[in-house]
């Protein structure tokens, strides 16, 4: 088989962007296929020629594979790469890629199928001699069969749904009284993510380690690419990756590194795939410590850090394997060069619990010297429809401390302003005393949760520099306009941060000097030859759009304009369960004339691809239930209004 010459990307966003870039500099013509809601993306944009697929729900585009085989044909690509997500794992669509004449950049349908369910994929690695956790994963779903399955294998037990992925369908239950609760809620997430709500029970390891080695198979033989360690999560969705795994011992990376190509070539495995261990780390690693978890047969999200430490590029070799070449290094070709990490930037709102956020990037700059995947610009909405990914930050050092300095220094240099991000947990993180030691396990982040999510307040110098320029201030211009020519005079501005409102007082000196008044305290603003100080301390830099302000320090402090004179928007009822984003109702658990507690369940949104629960935050009575089962709802609707009990 020869080189491809066209092939078409069966997706969207930083990975469509990836695979582009490779495809391209191998001289290949690139396809881009988008929704509706894409027409203006910058995978749109990257590509040499572009197809509409549908409406902006995945369902009418992203997932409907006819429409991309069918645009594949229609602009000549002999082949599609789908990235990872939408169809990438569906075995039907493989089948219906290869019946229609084209090649699928990636494993065979069969290989996907045997592990595409969590159950049957276990028996057949325990065939291939590859260690599994125990746990049940029979085909009996009767909920009284599980409990009692629960607790055969002895509690705490996770309740993981067989089709999932992306910490979906999955319930970590401690108690034998919560386990019917917890399955009826993972049955539930389940079926809406995946259509199947089979659900498989697994033994909780108390102190666990997700490490996970990448595989690369061309049918027949399969090398691995040493180990990643991806044991920072919250709620089971990875945070930051690294590659490789701290505190690995070396006979530790090769029984790993030997059962994962086990598993690879006992389905005859073709291109990248990831083998996931759950690994004990309570008493370090050990080579009778690690258990099989699942193969995600496709390439992965951190599959950068790879790259990294191995000098290779993997969408190369998918699509060279994909072409009909063997496989493109020996295992005694690959060895560890240093040391990477991986950081998912996404838009949400970390102080309201993580909830996705949707929003345009007003500004959006990385710093030179880390590589930025992202799939986004400024100017870019952040769609509700999708995945809030903006980018993931890679960085690569000699050493593990150098790199993680590397990474923090990175993030403290990213600009992002116009919707919340997670930018200041990751900085948090990067900065983490234990991780910075190696100390690493899946319950690192939700033991110190409170301190990695604590924003610090503003100091006076930040509102100084917001006020500057909010007033337009911080440039040459700004002191072209009569506001310079005025003798000394104090000039009020107001700007908020959430309920914080601060009446400024800014007087102008001279050319480049300024006095702030924040709070009764005075600030000293001077414009040197590197800049402006703040009380003698460098500016973070500012960005104004519109009346939003955003002060680059601290990651990004967010400042309001208010105009003393206008009114106040009538706010929501204040008894009111609020939509905190668009989304779907997926139940509603009160009626009206109820008394509910503080913390009860009134309702569940659906959002991004994720259940979300609205629940009383005080006790009282339901007035009035303003949606139902199945209404699609914009962010900051009322949903619940609840009144004091008489």
């Amino acid at each position: 088989m020869k080189m491809f010459d066209t092939i078409l990307i069966a997706n969207r966003g930083e990975i469509a962007c990836r695979v582009i870039r490779t495809a391209q500099a191998m001289g290949l013509r690139c396809v881009a296929v988008y929704s509706e809601a894409d027409a203006d993306a910058l995978h749109v944009a990257m590509a040499d020629v572009a197809v509409c697929i549908g409406g902006a729900a995945p369902s009418q585009s992203y997932l409907r594979g006819d429409r991309i085989i069918a645009a594949a044909r229609e602009t000549g690509a002999q082949a599609i790469h789908p990235g990872y997500g939408f169809l990438s794992e569906n075995p039907d669509f493989v089948a219906e890629v290869e019946a229609a004449g084209l090649v699928f950049i990636g494993p065979s349908a069969d290989a996907i199928r045997k592990m595409g369910l969590k159950d049957a994929a276990k028996r057949l690695m325990e065939e291939a001699g590859v260690p599994v956790v125990p746990g049940y994963m029979g085909g009996d779903q009767d909920p009284g069969h599980l409990e009692a399955e629960a607790e055969t294998v002895g509690y705490p037990v996770l309740i993981k749904a067989v089709a999932g992925g992306g910490g979906k369908g999955m319930r970590r239950v401690d108690r034998a009284e919560d386990f019917i609760d917890a399955l009826e809620r993972a049955k539930a997430e389940a079926r809406g993510a995946f259509g199947n709500d089979d659900v498989l029970i697994e033994k909780f390891i108390e102190k666990p380690r997700h490490i996970e080695v990448q595989v690369f198979g061309d049918g027949t033989r399969a090398v691995h690419l040493f180990e990643r360690d991806c044991s920072l999560q919250r709620r089971h969705q990875k945070v930051i990756e690294e590659a490789p795994a701290p505190d690995m011992p070396e006979n530790v990376r090769a029984a790993m590194g030997e059962a994962a190509v086990r598993a690879a070539e006992a389905i005859g495995y073709s291109g990248a795939g990831t083998v996931e261990f759950i690994v004990d780390g309570a008493d370090g690693l050990r080579a009778d410590g690690f258990w099989f978890m699942e193969m995600n047969t496709r390439l992965q999200v951190e599959h950068p850090v790879t790259e990294e430490i191995c000098g290779v590029d993997l969408v190369e070799w998918q699509i060279r394997v994909a072409a009909g070449e063997s496989l493109p290094a020996r295992q005694e070709d690959l060895a560890i060069r240093g040391h990477a990490f991986e950081a998912r930037l996404y838009a949400e709102d970390v102080p309201a619990g993580f909830l996705p956020a949707t929003g345009r990037l007003a500004e959006l700059r990385f710093p030179a010297g880390v590589r930025a995947e992202t799939g986004v610009r400024a100017g870019d909405e952040i769609s509700p429809h999708y995945d809030p990914m903006i980018a993931k930050l890679v960085v690569h050092g000699p050493s593990r401390a150098v790199a993680l300095r590397k990474l923090a220094a990175a993030l403290r240099a990213t600009r992002v302003a116009g919707t919340v991000t997670n930018l200041g947990f990751l900085g948090a993180l990067a900065e983490h005393e234990g991780f910075g030691r190696g100390e690493v396990d899946t319950g690192l982040i939700a033991r110190d949760l409170d301190a990695l999510v604590t924003v610090p307040e503003p100091g006076p110098a930040v509102w100084a520099e917001a006020a500057l320029g909010a007033m337009g201030l911080l440039d040459a211009q700004g002191w072209e306009t009569g506001f310079c020519l005025w003798s000394p005079a104090w000039k009020r501005i107001v700007l908020s941060r959430g309920e914080d409102r601060q009446d400024l007082g800014v007087m102008v000196r001279s050319a480049g000097s300024a006095l702030v008044s924040v709070g009764g305290i005075e600030v000293e603003c001077l414009r040197g030859a590197s800049g402006w100080t703040f009380d003698g301390a460098a500016g973070g830099g500012v960005f104004v759009d519109g009346a939003q302000v955003t002060v680059f320090a601290d990651y990004g402090v967010s400042f309001e304009v208010i105009d003393p004179l206008a009114q106040q928007a009538e706010g929501a009822a204040a008894g009111a369960a609020l939509a905190p984003m668009p989304g779907r109702v997926v139940s509603v658990h009160v009626r009206v004339g109820q008394e509910v507690a503080a913390g009860d369940r009134l309702a569940v949104l659906e959002a991004m691809k994720m259940e979300h629960t609205l629940t009383a935050s005080a006790d009282g009575v339901v007035a009035e239930v303003l949606v139902a089962e199945g209404d699609q709802v914009e962010a900051g609707a009322a949903l619940v209004v609840m009144e004091e009990a008489e």
